[in-house]
C-alpha cells in the first residue's frame, strides 16, 4: 500500500526521507561547487532547528501569558537552554519573504541578529548569503524545501530528525567533494550529540559547531574557541 507523503508539518522521518529531501535540495545547487553548497544548505538547517525550538517555546509562552509569561522576553527562553531568535531571524519572516530578490541579505541579517542576542554563536554563523554569486532564486526554493519539515521542536528532536538528515546530507557532500570518512565528518559524533542535547544546552554548542563545519564561516571567519 502506498504511502501518504510527507506534509508540510510532520515531524515524522520515514525510510528513504533524508534521500527524498537530499534529492530535491542537490536539485537546487545548480552548478555551485559542494563544498561551497554545503555551507549555504547545512547553514539554512542549523537555523531551522534554532528556530523551531524558539517557535514551540513562543507558543507556549503565549498560552500561559495569563500567568505572567512573556513570549518576547529572551530570558524566558534562555532558562530552557533554548536560544533567542530576534523578529527579523524568525523562520516565518524569512519564508515570507523567500521570493524577494533581497532574500540573500535578510537571511545574513537573520543570523547577524542571533549571533548578536546570543553571544555562544559570536562568529560562528555564515553569513555571505547576500553575496552575487548566489543564486536568490535558488535561495529561495531552498528555504521553501526547508520550510516543509521541522527539525527542532521536542517530537523532531525525540525522533532525531535533524540528526538523520545531516548525517546523510554530510554524507553526500562528502560524496561529491571526493573525499572519504574522517577527511571530512564524523557524523556519529554528530549524531550523538544531537540526541543527547535539549535544544542545544551551552556547553555541548561549540563541539557540536566544530563537528557539523560551522566553525569555518563561508567568509572565512573562526569562533573564538574558549
Amino acid at each position: 500500500m502506498k504511502k501518504n507523503s510527507t506534509s508540510a508539518n510532520s515531524t515524522a522521518a520515514t525510510i528513504g526521507y533524508e534521500a527524498q529531501l537530499w534529492q530535491m535540495a542537490d536539485a537546487l545547487r545548480g552548478s555551485m561547487d559542494a563544498a561551497e553548497y554545503k555551507h549555504v544548505a547545512l547553514g539554512l538547517l542549523f537555523l531551522k532547528y534554532i528556530s523551531d525550538a524558539f517557535e514551540e517555546q513562543h507558543a507556549k509562552l503565549e498560552a500561559e501569558k495569563s500567568q505572567g509569561a512573556n513570549p518576547e522576553d529572551p530570558d524566558e527562553y534562555r532558562a530552557q537552554n533554548i536560544f533567542w531568535v530576534p523578529p527579523e531571524a524568525r523562520w516565518a519572516h524569512l519564508k515570507a519573504h523567500a521570493r524577494q530578490p533581497t532574500i540573500g541579505q535578510l537571511v545574513d541579517d537573520a543570523m547577524a541578529g542571533i549571533e548578536r542576542d546570543n553571544p555562544a554563536l559570536k562568529g560562528v554563523l555564515s553569513k555571505d548569503y547576500a553575496r552575487p554569486a548566489l543564486d536568490k532564486q535558488r535561495l529561495g526554493s531552498l528555504i521553501d524545501l526547508i520550510s516543509n519539515i521541522r527539525v527542532g521542536d521536542e517530537a523532531s528532536r525525540a525522533k532525531d530528525v535533524l540528526g538523520r538528515v545531516y548525517e546523510y546530507f554530510l554524507s553526500q557532500f562528502a560524496s561529491a567533494e571526493g573525499k572519504k570518512g574522517g577527511e571530512f565528518y564524523t557524523p556519529r559524533g554528530v549524531v550523538k550529540l544531537l540526541r543527547d542535547d535539549r535544544a542545544l544546552p551551552r556547553p555541548r554548542l561549540r563541539p557540536l559547531l566544530r563537528l557539523l563545519g560551522h566553525v569555518r564561516a563561508i567568509g572565512g571567519v573562526h569562533p573564538r574557541a574558549r
